[in-house]
């Protein structure tokens, strides 16, 4: 297994990640970072101070140590183009590889966009339509479909360069708004979005505005990646943001990464985003510029990458979880076979297909907690895992289909919590796909694809599951006809496995 680091440095901070790599996917294991008000310095003197320089020299010698400690195989070393600006940038950039042996690239504005891009198409399952990208100086405009770039545009303005008129003076909230308006009013790549263009937005603005937003619509998930900001919530989000003080958005939970006057900006912006681009709502994206680098540096052709988002996810866990004993793949296989032969039983559309492949795969990713109470604690392992390729309510089923493997686990209390997402019709079907999880569990007890197929007959109150054998399945029918009594609480027959 080997080890990729990746040093960032932009605008407000020095970042070092070290990521394990093994057959193509990655699995974060170290996030540090050490805030330097680089960007304000560079922007007010046009070079890097004798202090901050030799301050920022120091941190990388210790995380040139740090990534020693971690036997890194290889190091990737990223700055923003900001530093171009500073007059003494190359004696810096040769001083840190003289001490460390690391190369600084200095990305451009469409180099960054690139690999945020990837990270992008990465973290949303969205094949086709736009995405935004706000950074401190400027922002970044792309249409892509079927994951591949169509077209991009980068503007010569961003929450930091916006916040300011040309007097150096703060604009307020409206001003700054007006002013983003009126920019974006003359972008050609703007007018091509329709009613029906699927937008991701991401970057610090955008992950901002979507936890504030979380709050102002009372969300019941703690999850940013893939929240869906409607324009109503958005509208209402700006009135928020522009009726308190700025020392109370400071203190706002959840977005301590910027700074209060920038979050102020950061609204205004995606307000004027939303107005110029006619969106009713934008997607927000956690993806990164370390997350894109990461990507671009594992040996998994792009192909592969971008065939199906939810299964390289999927994929990606377990290849970090999996042990010799690892059968998750068995069980997957069996829950989509026991799903298509009982349609005529649980009558569910096919929209609870993705929740049973998200749930099946990490029908026991809760045993990395604890292997008592697995069910319970996957609840919380698929929420928080970072599965991509999904919704937030095809992944909270997911959740509730695992804890259903065990019908005991599921507390109405527990469901009522998730009312603003969940429904009715959502309850009787994680109840119905957790008996079909915990018979597909059942019928690869002896963790080997003994039974590789099965035929259901119903005849009056009884179905009976022929399987279709590779070996002696008498283990695995015996474990079979334990969810027996469950079956018939949940789906009102009797189950009988031959």
């Amino acid at each position: 297994m080997e080890k990729l680091a990746i040093l960032e440095l932009n605008e407000s901070m020095l970042r070092v990640s070290i990521y394990k790599v093994s057959n193509g996917r990655f699995q974060m294991i170290l996030d540090k970072n050490q805030p330097f008000n680089l960007g304000k310095e560079i922007l007010t003197e046009e070079l890097i101070r004798p202090k901050t320089r030799a301050d920022l020299l120091n941190v990388i010698k210790i995380y040139r140590k740090l990534i020693e400690s971690y036997k890194v195989t290889k190091i990737v070393a990223v700055a923003s183009k900001i530093l171009l600006q500073a007059r003494n940038y190359r004696g810096f950039i040769d001083e840190v590889y003289n001490n460390t042996a690391m190369t600084i690239q200095i990305l451009s504005d469409e180099e960054f966009l690139k690999i945020v891009y990837n990270s992008v198409v990465n973290s949303i399952d969205n094949s086709k339509g736009f995405f935004f990208y706000i950074g401190c100086d400027f922002t970044g405009i792309v249409k892509y479909n079927r994951r591949t770039m169509l077209s991009s545009q980068i503007l010569p303005f961003g929450i930091d360069n916006a916040s300011k008129d040309e007097q150096g003076n703060d604009r307020t909230i409206a001003q700054i708004e007006d002013f983003v308006g009126k920019q974006l009013s003359s972008v050609e790549i703007l007018k091509e979005i329709d009613s029906e263009s699927n937008i991701v937005g991401c970057g610090n603005a955008f992950l901002a505005f979507g936890k504030i937003a979380k709050k102002i619509a009372r969300y019941s998930l703690d999850i940013d990646n893939n929240f869906e900001v409607s324009r109503d919530i958005m509208e209402k989000t700006y009135q928020f943001i522009s009726g308190i003080e700025l020392e109370k958005i400071g203190k706002i939970k959840g977005i301590n990464f910027i700074e209060a006057d920038k979050v102020i900006c950061a609204v205004a912006f995606v307000k004027a985003l939303y107005l110029a681009s006619g969106a009713n709502s934008i997607a927000v994206s956690t993806a990164s510029l370390r997350h894109g680098l990461v990507i671009q540096n594992t040996t998994v052709p792009s192909q592969a990458q971008f065939s199906d988002l939810l299964s390289n996810s999927l994929d990606n866990f377990y290849e970090f979880n999996k042990n010799e004993n690892s059968i998750n793949e068995y069980v997957y296989q069996m829950a989509m076979i026991l799903f298509k032969q009982l349609k005529v039983m649980h009558k569910l559309p096919r929209f609870y297909v993705k929740p049973l492949r998200i749930a099946s795969f990490l029908y026991d990713c809760g045993k990395v907690i604890n292997y008592d109470n697995m069910e319970r604690n996957g609840f919380d392992v698929i929420l928080n895992a970072g599965i991509c390729g999904a919704s937030h309510k095809e992944l909270l089923i997911a959740s509730f289909i695992c804890l259903c493997q065990d019908l005991d686990n599921l507390s109405l209390s527990e469901w009522l919590k998730y009312k603003d997402i969940l429904t009715d019709e959502d309850l009787d079907a994680v109840r119905k796909l957790g008996v079909i999880l915990s018979l597909a569990r059942a019928l690869n007890a002896s963790r080997k694809p003994i039974i590789t197929d099965i035929v259901c007959d119903i005849l009056g109150d009884s179905i009976i599951v022929k399987t279709i054998t590779e070996g002696n399945a008498e283990f695995e029918i015996m474990e079979g006809m334990k969810v027996a009594s469950t079956y018939k609480k949940v789906f009102k027959k009797s189950l009988q496995i031959i």
